[in-house]
């Protein structure tokens, strides 16, 4: 079986890691699978307006990298003298996404679990999930998933669980803004649900191109920002989308996006 699956529902990809008896633990596979899974919905626009990322089963959402041994398989890790890593290669494939990500974190987001679900734009997480970055137990640091965390975790928090390796509970992952929503495990579908329905009532195009300017925007300077800003409010209003979604709120009706 393959260790992640990609499933297309409409206008939404689904990408799910179907390791539950390694608690979905990333290896080189999955890191290829869900590459796989954006790359295609990246090619499918506007199509494909939304993306989900999930694990299978609903102890862990993902249990960070597999370090252990498998048959012929050798623990997922990276290569030291490499300044390039698989998982970087996928951050920055996700920086160039502009499609909304939702993380569906069913269980447990631990290590590079806390990474995979850090890289996506919003996350709804079940009351039984448990979020932490246990790599010093091990003698090692969560590089990598830094680079994500650092932008949503308050610096304290973040080094408190860093240092530490305690984890923190959904309910506290949610206080700090790490995750949007928490439901109960029986209402996770619904309320995954809810949140692609409102996804999908905006403009595709709105969406895409202000992704692209947000991201953009992240390592410049208010002044820079601003210029940026200032330029694409322009570009915005020409598009076909915009004159429907005028159109429509003069109308009084739903509008019909095009995705251009």
């Amino acid at each position: 079986m393959s260790d992640i699956a990609i499933e297309r529902r409409g206008p939404v990809q689904w990408i799910r890691i179907t390791r539950e008896e390694r608690r979905n633990a990333i290896n080189d596979a999955v890191v290829d699978g869900i590459e796989r899974g954006i790359r295609e919905a990246m090619a499918a626009v506007p199509d494909v307006r939304a993306i989900v990322l999930t694990g299978e089963g609903d102890r862990a959402f993902c249990a960070g990298a597999d370090l252990k041994r498998t048959g012929e398989d050798r623990p997922f890790q990276i290569d030291h003298l490499d300044p390039g890593s698989r998982l970087g290669d996928l951050f920055r494939l996700v920086e160039r996404c502009t499609i909304p990500l939702v993380a569906r974190i069913n269980g447990h987001a631990m290590a590079g679990g806390m990474g995979l679900a850090g890289m996506c734009d919003m996350a709804i997480a079940v009351d039984h999930a448990r979020f932490g970055l246990p790599e010093t137990r091990i003698g090692v640091w969560p590089m990598l998933v830094m680079t994500y965390l650092d932008r949503l975790i308050p610096r304290r928090k973040l080094l408190e669980m860093m240092i530490t390796g305690e984890p923190i509970t959904a309910e506290e992952a949610l206080a700090i803004g790490f995750v949007n929503h928490v439901v109960p495990k029986a209402e996770l579908d619904a309320k995954t649900d809810w949140l692609l329905e409102r996804i999908l009532k905006s403009s595709p195009t709105a969406v895409r191109r202000g992704k692209h300017i947000y991201h953009a925007m992240a390592d410049m300077s208010f002044h820079e920002a601003l210029v940026l800003a200032e330029s694409n409010s322009g570009v915005m209003g020409s598009s076909e989308d915009a004159r429907e979604g005028i159109a429509a709120f003069q109308e009084k009706r739903s509008p019909r996006w095009s995705g251009r």
